[in-house]
């Protein structure tokens, strides 16, 4: 009887807590929402699980090692803890997956219309306004947001998962699981989130303009362009290099042509090894005690407003530079600029075909698109400079 009362004691129903059971179930969802309606699953089924994973209650997966003291070891960490540690907490999975991005991205449309970096800029104003926004609700003492955790959730205006991985993980790291979702969650509804706004600041004329065609890239001009960058922020910002640098050589290795290899590794085997890990790290972060709370709810708010900013403000500069352009652009190209990519470029192309069936903005709003890739590292970099100290 003892030894049976011993084993209950020792099951996960009876340590389990109300959070954990709430969490596991959120888990559950995210799952759901990957596998079943195809929301960012290569992020969030790894994250879905990992969240499952570290509630369940007696496991350890996310225990951190123990030590007694003389500094010996006692009892080493969890899985979670050890994904955590070595690849989120310093960094490195987020710097991987920059690379792989870069080693995947085409710099010609941006290149043939160098006018769309301005597109990129305007759309990480979602970025800062929200920072602001966060740093409000803390003054007037809705919710409790310090100046590090302001500078995180606005970089889910963004649109670039990895980039908010990484500024949270230097400066919030308590906020991650909930930033993380956010990010991806909101990617995943560009569909839905930003033509309501693209038809509410453009009007049917405008996004029939059509734009001319883009200039051929030469191949020395997209090897030039990687190191270029790397210089510029190099010197002007290195606070963002380890992003824009690991995403600059992952470019280099795509339009060099002398390490197909390395490109081809880097594009598949790598990034994809790199995602499975990032999501677990990310879902090591979704315990209770730090996802349960009234601040989730405010990130969860505060996200979806800092993207509809960023989407706003990039189809505003379109409409602003049509004024002092002598060659029109279709302000939908605009929305292009948080840098979910693909998925905001064919947003753009879908609705100009719904104006004109004829007019495929694709290849024009790829150019705000990576040029939005670039901007979120901008602004990470001067977030991690401004306030990281």
């Amino acid at each position: 009887m003892e030894k049976l009362i011993g084993l209950w004691f020792d099951s996960g129903l009876s340590q389990m807590t109300s959070g954990q059971a709430i969490m596991m179930a959120v888990g559950l969802v995210l799952l759901y929402l990957a596998i079943r309606r195809g929301f960012e699953p290569l992020l969030l089924v790894p994250i879905g699980f990992g969240t499952v994973l570290v509630n369940i209650p007696g496991a350890g997966f996310d225990a951190a090692p123990v030590y007694d003291v003389l500094g010996h070891l006692q009892q080493p960490g969890g899985l979670m803890y050890y994904i955590y540690e070595v690849g989120i907490a310093t960094g490195i999975f987020p710097l991987l997956i920059f690379m792989g991005v870069g080693a995947m991205t085409d710099f010609g449309p941006m290149l043939g219309n160098p006018k769309t970096l301005f597109l990129g800029a305007a759309a990480q104003f979602g970025i800062f306004a929200t920072v602001f926004g966060a740093i409000g609700l803390s003054y007037f003492g809705v919710l409790d947001f310090s100046i590090r955790d302001a500078a995180s959730i606005g970089i889910i205006g963004g649109a670039d998962g990895p980039t908010a991985i990484y500024v949270t993980s230097l400066l919030s790291p308590d906020l991650l699981g909930a930033i993380a979702v956010a990010a991806y969650s909101y990617m995943a509804l560009v569909p839905i989130i930003q033509p309501p706004i693209m038809k509410l600041l453009t009007t049917e004329k405008e996004r029939m303009i059509r734009m001319e065609q883009l200039r051929p890239v030469s191949k020395s001009e997209k090897i030039i362009f990687p190191l270029t960058l790397l210089m510029l922020v190099a010197l002007l910002l290195p606070t963002a290099a380890p992003l824009l640098g690991m995403f600059c050589l992952g470019n280099l290795m795509r339009e060099c042509g002398v390490v197909a290899r390395l490109s081809d590794t880097t594009q598949n085997a790598l990034i994809n090894t790199v995602t499975i890990f990032l999501g677990l790290g990310v879902g090591s972060k979704m315990s209770a005690d730090k996802f349960l709370n009234a601040e989730t709810l405010g990130i969860l708010l505060l996200g979806v407003i800092a993207f509809a900013i960023g989407t706003a403000a990039g189809v505003l500069m379109a409409k602003l530079m049509n004024m002092l352009s002598k060659h029109p652009i279709n302000p939908l190209i605009g929305s292009a600029g948080v840098s979910a990519v693909p998925m905001a470029a064919r947003v753009s192309n879908k609705m100009g075909l719904m104006s004109d069936p004829h007019n495929y903005l694709l290849m024009h709003a790829m150019g705000p698109n990576v040029a939005g890739v670039i901007g979120s590292a901008v602004a990470a970099g001067v977030m991690i400079s401004l306030v990281g100290g």
